[in-house]
């Protein structure tokens, strides 16, 4: 008589997980399904669910452990080989270890055999498909927020046949496979398993004279204009989710969304950063030494009165509150941050130079004081 442990390659020791890992890969090579008309592959496989029912279940395992299999006889419907009284008996711990009593383990135990262990039909309503759709604005526009139209293709429910897929109601006929049920059943070795019909998809209705405009679908693909609101603040990549503005849904289902992606074009002078935005103004030498009130443009259109301190640096940023873009869920605007730029005076005429000669004449180091830091800095080096 073989150990439990052994018939799954496993020690005494090992874990709930190892034993798990061992029987579900020992299952899947011994299957039926795998195996057809294998004797020896039957047995086997009715070992292993036998070994693995003991050893998951933490009391079975203590007892297991401490009395041997003596501590089950006449306890596990003995009738059996091994303890299972059929195979049905087997295929059920082989469905409860790969959670065969959800979808979520239907998937693993579908993609090992290729039929649905839920015996789940395509009756059931379903969402339909999500579109995407993209849109470009101008900076200008992101900054106020617009409307546009858009233009989009969408299968939609066909209006000839309000969705059925019949010319008339009397065209949908009950399914003669299945009967209605949507599902067919199979007799495989020994378990009968559902799957879906093969000829009404799991409907259960058949269609014997179809609408003439969508050919028996129950969609028809056509253009719709979409308005859509653009908020303001909106940046770009953005995307703007519409609800049951997608394809139409299957089997009553709602109708999927549309995204639409929003591409902002760049601005000739204004840089976006979050909600901030970064402006380069340009400013005379003599505006810079001596200070001056200018009038700064706001992407809104409007200008706001700035004043450049005298003393004024190339690189100097100044902040103007509120001015920025608004923030795309409502929670105010940036700031608009100002870079001044020096400009060296070009094409003087000798007029002018003249007069920067007999400044240059009366300068002195306090004039530059970072022209002075930096060289006495220097000397240091040297």
């Amino acid at each position: 008589m073989s150990d439990y442990y052994q018939t799954l390659g496993l020690s005494k020791g090992a874990s709930k997980d190892e034993i798990k890992k061992a029987y579900r890969k020992l299952a899947v090579k011994y299957h039926p399904d795998k195996n057809p008309d294998d004797n020896d592959a039957e047995k086997k496989f009715k070992e292993i669910s036998e070994a693995y029912e003991i050893l998951s279940d933490d009391q079975k395992r203590q007892m297991y452990d401490q009395y041997g299999k003596d501590a089950f006889s006449g306890g596990m419907g003995g009738g059996g080989p091994q303890g299972f009284s059929s195979m049905e008996d087997a295929l059920r711990t082989f469905m409860g270890a790969f959670g065969g009593g959800g979808r979520g383990g239907d998937s693993i135990f579908d993609s090992i055999f290729g039929f649905e262990a839920g015996g789940q039909g395509g009756s059931h309503p379903r969402q339909g498909m999500s579109k995407k759709a993209s849109v470009t604005i101008s900076f200008e526009e992101a900054a106020t927020g617009i409307d546009k139209d858009l233009s989009i293709s969408l299968n939609s429910t066909c209006k000839t046949c309000d969705g059925s897929g019949a010319k008339s109601a009397s065209d949908i006929k009950t399914c003669s496979t299945c009967g209605g049920a949507g599902q067919v059943h199979q007799t495989r070795g020994f378990f009968s398993m559902s799957t879906t019909c093969p000829q009404c998809h799991g409907a259960g209705k058949m269609i014997t004279n179809p609408c003439g405009t969508c050919h028996g679908t129950g969609k028809e693909k056509r253009k719709e204009r979409v308005s859509i609101h653009i908020p303001a603040g909106i940046d770009d990549g953005m995307r703007i989710k519409m609800g049951g503005y997608g394809d139409a849904g299957e089997n009553g289902g709602p109708a999927g969304d549309l995204y639409v992606y929003v591409r902002v074009e760049p601005h000739e002078f204004f840089e976006r950063d979050g909600d901030d935005l970064h402006l380069n103004v340009p400013i005379s030498f003599s505006e810079a030494a001596l200070g001056v009130k200018k009038e700064i443009p706001t992407i809104n259109g409007s200008a706001v009165k700035l004043t450049v301190p005298e003393g004024t640096q190339t690189g100097k940023v100044l902040r103007i509150r509120g001015e920025g873009m608004p923030n795309v869920h409502g929670h105010g605007k940036g700031d608009l941050l100002v870079h001044l730029t020096v400009e060296t005076p070009v094409s003087l005429s000798s007029e002018q130079k003249k007069l920067l000669e007999e400044f240059q004449a009366l300068e002195n180091p306090k004039n530059s004081p970072k022209k002075k830091s930096f060289f006495e800095k220097l000397k240091v080096f040297f």
